[in-house]
């Protein structure tokens, strides 16, 4: 989602630079930072920019540097005239005399910088620059679209690397199932031997059978595979996944958390917070997706 694009052209006696910038953000916030353009142009700019750009926290920066003057600069004389007779009487009463050379060059230059003595008349866009600015805009906009789509490319490689080490490791942790019911049965029995229980037979083995077939973690191993398919064909079908996949990784998450609930193993339990990291790192990641 993040992206920089800029683009330069000249119209006239201008030349405007156009840049675009987009971060993160959940949805279309486009700021235009120029004062240069007429407010009906502006909003016309800016939903071109959130209808090009979808999502992200965007920020469009216009610019004008002048190529070539056509006119002077004006100097305002009554203002010119307040300000020089003031610094006048001030260098009288610090007994310096105005009227010499080298004192009045001076004088006449320091006037020249003060605020609003010397201006330039303001020029309004013509259809020509508005025009103009408008390609450089679209040019700085696909340079962002072409940066993303670089980015992007790493982040697909990256996302469907961790999708993939999260499905070997649930491959790693069915491993251990073969020995974690025998374990959890046993680990029972002996409890009940310490205690000097004799229970019925057949009811010790309903009970056994109903608390062991809440350890059962088939039912979330399937949905997990089916998130991390659907994960892949969401990147692979859809031209802006970001919220979704955000959706599919909040699913996983709830799969391998109950798997590390009813693990009841320390292998398994290690796998899960594999996998958990792998989730986050996967979370961070989808972030930056359009």
């Amino acid at each position: 989602m993040t992206g920089y694009g800029k683009s330069e052209v000249t119209s006239g006696n201008h030349k405007y630079t156009v840049e675009v910038r987009s971060l993160n953000g959940k949805s279309g916030d486009v700021s235009l930072k120029s004062s240069l353009l007429p407010r009906d142009k502006d909003l016309e700019f800016r939903q071109y920019v959130s209808k090009a750009l979808v999502r992200g926290n965007i920020d469009i920066f216009l610019t004008s540097e002048t190529v070539r003057s056509s006119s002077a600069r004006q100097i305002d004389r009554s203002l010119f005239q307040d300000y020089f007779r003031q610094i006048c009487d001030i260098a009288s009463s610090m007994e310096l005399d105005p009227r010499e050379d080298f004192m009045s060059s001076m004088l006449v230059s320091s006037v020249l910088r003060l605020p609003d003595v010397v201006s330039a008349e303001k020029e309004e866009l013509s259809d020509e620059d508005v025009a103009a600015i408008g390609e450089a805009l679209h040019e700085a906009v696909e340079a962002l679209k072409a940066f993303r789509a670089r980015e992007g490319a790493v982040l697909r490689n990256d996302l469907l690397t961790r999708v993939d080490n999260i499905e070997h490791i649930l491959a790693e942790a069915e491993a251990f199932e073969a020995e974690r019911v025998p374990a959890v049965r046993q680990r029972i029995l002996a409890r009940m031997e310490e205690m000097a229980l004799a229970p019925d037979h057949d009811r010790l083995e309903q009970e056994m059978i109903f608390y062991l077939e809440k350890l059962d973690v088939n039912e979330e191993k399937v949905r997990l595979r089916q998130h991390c398919r659907y994960f892949r064909d969401t990147m692979d079908n859809e031209e802006c996944p970001g919220r979704k996949l955000g959706f599919i990784a909040q699913e996983m998450g709830r799969e391998i958390n109950t798997l590390g609930s009813k693990s009841n193993h320390a292998g398994m339990q290690k796998c899960v917070v594999r996998m958990k990291d792998e989730l986050e790192k996967i979370k961070e990641q989808v972030l930056n997706v359009l």
